[in-house]
């Protein structure tokens, strides 16, 4: 039996990460192989800068599935199946130290933690430039619960990251709550290695028969609690 290979970067919940090592990605990526007829590997990535994941492609995995935003930059290292969820950054501060930030337009002064790699960094280091923030803190890609425990200490005022993960993150911190969602809009979406059409041909029209089935809404609305790919969409 052929065995599909995903490039995957852990912990990364609520796509992967979650209990017994479960998440949407992880949902997603069994489907997929079901439908392909094949197994499914999971292989970790664990370089300090997300972006690295990509030279993986075609050697390490077959493909990468790690709540992936598409960028024009990342489009020079891999190709991307259509997305098959649309999200945004999201920003969480200490409310008992910070109360007074409620959204990007309150940073004047602070820090803003972001991950090495993490399509957070371009926003928070032009507020900097705009001086709407002081300064950006940059932490290793495996470094979001250090980060989350600095926004109790001082050691960094706010955090910005994709909502759906930093939302699910933040519960273990206590005072500390995610005060904005929808700073950007973003297109997540499962990578492969640039020319190879034949691989993406068959995720795109796996994908796409999870899609009209009504798999993928459900996997959707387990872990996000909204089954639409589109998580700006309000839930009826």
């Amino acid at each position: 039996m052929e065995t599909l290979r995903v490039g995957a970067a852990f912990p990364d919940p609520p796509f992967n990460g979650m209990p017994d090592d479960s998440g949407l990605d992880i949902d997603l990526m069994q489907a997929i192989a079901e439908k392909l007829g094949a197994a499914v590997e999971f292989v970790s990535y664990d370089g300090a800068d997300f972006n690295g994941i990509f030279n993986g492609l075609g050697s390490a995995y077959d493909c990468v599935t790690a709540g992936t935003t598409v960028t024009p930059e990342r489009e020079q290292q891999a190709t991307f199946v259509p997305p098959y969820l649309i999200s945004g950054q999201a920003l969480a501060v200490d409310t008992t130290r910070l109360p007074q930030v409620r959204s990007v337009d309150d940073l004047e002064g602070l820090t803003i933690g972001v991950q090495q790699g993490n399509t957070s960094q371009p926003i928070a280091e032009r507020l900097v430039a705009e001086g709407k923030a002081a300064a950006v803190r940059v932490y290793d890609y495996g470094a979001i619960r250090t980060a989350l425990t600095d926004l109790t200490t001082g050691a960094c005022d706010a955090f910005m990251k994709l909502a759906p993960v930093l939302t699910e993150l933040v519960k273990a911190v206590q005072g500390v709550e995610v005060v904005q969602r929808g700073i950007s809009v973003e297109n997540i979406a499962i990578a492969v290695a640039i020319g190879d059409q034949a691989l993406l041909g068959r995720l795109t029209l796996a994908q796409a028969e999870l899609e009209d089935d009504g798999i993928l809404q459900r996997i959707r609305g387990k872990w996000l609690g909204n089954p639409y790919a589109d998580q700006n969409l309000a839930v009826l």
